[in-house]
């Protein structure tokens, strides 16, 4: 009896341990992402239209995980959850003010450079990299190769934008030849000190510092040529406003009805467009410049703002109109502290 007991337990343990290792290997299945029902039409493209080997690829996408923290986070992005005097406090603080004047002094060649050739401001320059990662100090704990798959395959309603970055990543990663394996970045899959995409990096990213490697990673010179071309790749106008105070001269609900007010598009009314609705400069302007109208709820009320074709190029960038005011404003922030820390010199 005892022995037939013994018996039954051992089936049971059998039993229980081939259960385990079943589970096991469906939760390995499922975190390969050969295994994934879009993955043999994404290595087939990969094969068919981008020269790679479909060994390479089912390799590559066999090693990146599902990360669901990563589809947490992008399914509640902070610009959606906050207000501009909740927003603007994460980014115009004295540290990284004073942060922007140290990263300008060590850089400023490249950012004179930069200036120069581009026709993009140093301090636009030093606020993005400011903004982006605290002058380099955060790039990103991500492995790219985890984020853009997981974004790729498991996330609807941007796939197609996220599955475009992962076929630009992988090349890029045979251009610079790199192990696709080995880069992080940011929870979308941007990288480096400018937090570029990988379509961005192919199309807009320089060898500023004339080396032979386009370096956005480790090398500032590179981010900050990269930066400033992919600015005026994208409409910057040099020595041109960005965005200038409005009031409003019509009710609030008269001006919101307007399909075109605080939306983030190519500037199409004029001034005296919007002047015809009921928002108004309140600092001189031509008449004739086209301009977005924005509101943003401030610390002190509502605030409204004109922004010219540069603050359009800066959304560019990102697409959130309190990112484009968090830049020109710390920008403006830094250039003052810079200003102030040449003349106590």
């Amino acid at each position: 009896m005892r022995f037939a007991n013994t018996v039954m337990q051992l089936k049971k343990m059998k039993s229980g341990l081939m259960l385990l290792a079943a589970l096991g290997a469906s939760a390995s299945v499922s975190a390969d992402y050969t295994q994934h029902p879009l993955a043999a039409e994404f290595v087939n493209e990969m094969v068919q239209k981008h020269g790679f080997t479909a060994d390479e690829i089912n390799q590559w996408l066999s090693k990146a995980e599902k990360r669901q923290p990563i589809l947490d986070a992008i399914a509640r992005p902070a610009e959606k959850s906050k207000t501009w005097k909740e927003y603007r406090p994460i980014f115009i603080v004295p540290m990284r003010i004073t942060n922007g004047v140290n990263f300008w002094n060590e850089n400023r060649e490249a950012l004179a450079r930069a200036e120069k050739q581009y026709g993009v401001p140093a301090e636009i320059i030093v606020a993005i990299i400011g903004v982006e990662t605290n002058y380099g100090k955060n790039t990103g704990s991500w492995y790219v190769i985890d984020a853009l798959t997981t974004l790729a395959f498991d996330y609807p309603p941007r796939a197609p934008f996220f599955r475009s970055e992962l076929v630009n990543y992988f090349i890029l990663t045979r251009e610079q030849k790199h192990n696709p394996l080995e880069f992080k970045g940011s929870y979308a899959g941007a990288m480096g000190y400018g937090q570029f995409m990988p379509s961005s990096y192919r199309n807009f990213a320089v060898d500023f510092s004339g080396d032979g490697f386009t370096d956005i990673w480790n090398n500032p010179t590179d981010a900050i040529g990269s930066i400033a071309n992919y600015f005026k790749q994208h409409g910057w106008q040099e020595g041109k406003t960005v965005v200038t105070p409005a009031k409003l001269k019509q009710a609030r609900e008269q001006v919101l009805a307007n399909t075109s007010f605080n939306k983030v598009e190519p500037p199409a009314l004029t001034v005296n467009d919007w002047k015809k609705i009921g928002v108004v400069p309140a600092a001189k302007i031509s008449a004739r410049t086209p301009v977005i109208a924005i509101e943003f709820d401030g610390a002190n009320g509502l605030e409204y703002w004109l922004g010219l074709q540069n603050f359009y190029t800066i959304t560019r960038y990102n697409r959130s109109p309190m990112y484009a005011m968090a830049v020109y404003d710390l920008s403006q922030d830094i250039k003052a502290a810079m200003k102030k820390s040449v003349t106590k010199k």
